[in-house]
């Protein structure tokens, strides 16, 4: 009997040092690093990146074409050209349609995502298409216009526009829940916005307080948490998606524009204009602590990453002071550390 005590008290035992052990890895981080620039050719601006994992592709806006990058071997398989002042791609991958948003004229290109061919150019009711997502539960493609004030829905199986929903504010970066729920980021209005993308309305506004100037946005589906980026106050803001309560507010560098969630390795990273990266770690769903911040490259505002690598990438040039220099254009590329 005493021996059957014994084995069930050191079970017991083991069972509590194997649920410290796994509670201490859950605080812990994998360090960042730099792994390599992808150079591509062209100068001018840069904007938003897609990531799309089923093809190993990556595109990247540049001023007036977006470059397609092959994850495999990290070279440019083509560019979609004769745009003008880009800055979102988004995939409607089960048709195989690509959406770019051309803020200098007031279009969205749509393009074959197999042979890059450009298949129309839409004229939208809006000024500055910014950022542009395809949203699954309605099967519309929403192009968010900056200028405008307002978002415009795109019917991606006859490419037409077919509504526009007035959002009381400038928006910037939007995330679906794919679910019939758009969460979008209204800059000059400190909050964010709930649209019914199946009813196409505003449903819900969230303030954020006294975080200023929202860009980025991520969303962790499983904790149904959001991760708002605020450029004015400099701060991360993780919020209840479901009635808009702030659970914690984090700093983090300056010029943020993008933001990740990495929900296999618990992670969220922003990605900061000022050349860093500010990288969270997730403990729960209600709990954060800052854990990096990765030295980056100045001017790397968005940011994407791969799922299967825990690779990020943002894109960028060097600087000579204010300058951009020419011809130094790429993808920078880092990933966790050994």
């Amino acid at each position: 009997m005493k021996n059957l005590f014994r084995n069930a008290s050191l079970m017991a035992m083991a069972v509590l040092a194997g649920n410290m052990q796994l509670s201490a890895q859950n605080t812990i981080a994998p360090t960042y690093k730099f792994i390599k620039k992808i150079n591509l050719t062209g100068n001018g601006k840069w904007d938003f990146l897609k990531m799309d994992g089923e093809k190993e592709r990556l595109y990247v806006s540049h001023f007036d074409k977006v470059h397609v990058i092959d994850l495999n071997t990290d070279k440019q398989i083509a560019e979609i050209t004769g745009l003008n002042g880009v800055h979102g791609i988004g995939l409607a991958k089960e048709i195989s349609k690509g959406y770019i948003t051309n803020g200098g004229n007031n279009t969205v290109t749509v393009f074959e995502d197999k042979t890059f061919k450009v298949l129309k150019t839409i004229n939208v009711k809006g000024k500055k298409p910014d950022a542009i997502i395809h949203d699954k539960a309605s099967n519309k493609v929403f192009a968010f216009c900056g200028k405008s004030n307002n978002v415009v829905v795109i019917d991606p199986v006859n490419d037409e526009e077919v509504a526009s929903i007035e959002l009381g504010g400038k928006p910037e970066i939007a995330v679906a829940d794919g679910k019939g729920l758009i969460f979008n980021n209204i800059e000059d209005k400190n909050e964010v916005v709930v649209i019914d993308s199946k009813n196409l309305k505003v449903n819900k506004h969230y303030s954020l307080g006294n975080n200023k100037a929202p860009t980025g946005i991520a969303l962790d589906a499983k904790n149904n948490r959001l991760f708002v980026t605020c450029e004015e106050s400099k701060t991360l803001v993780i919020m209840n998606a479901e009635n808009g309560k702030i659970i914690t507010v984090l700093p983090i560098g300056e010029n943020v524009d993008g933001v990740i969630y990495e929900k296999e390795l618990g992670l969220i990273i922003t990605s900061n204009g000022d050349g860093t990266a500010t990288i969270v770690k997730q403990i729960s769903a209600d709990s954060y602590k800052l854990a990096q911040t990765l030295k980056t490259n100045k001017g790397c505002k968005t940011i994407v990453h791969r799922g299967t690598t825990h690779n990020i990438f943002l894109s960028g040039a060097e600087f000579s002071e204010k300058e951009i220099k020419p011809d130094t254009f790429g993808v920078y590329i880092y990933g966790p550390g050994k």
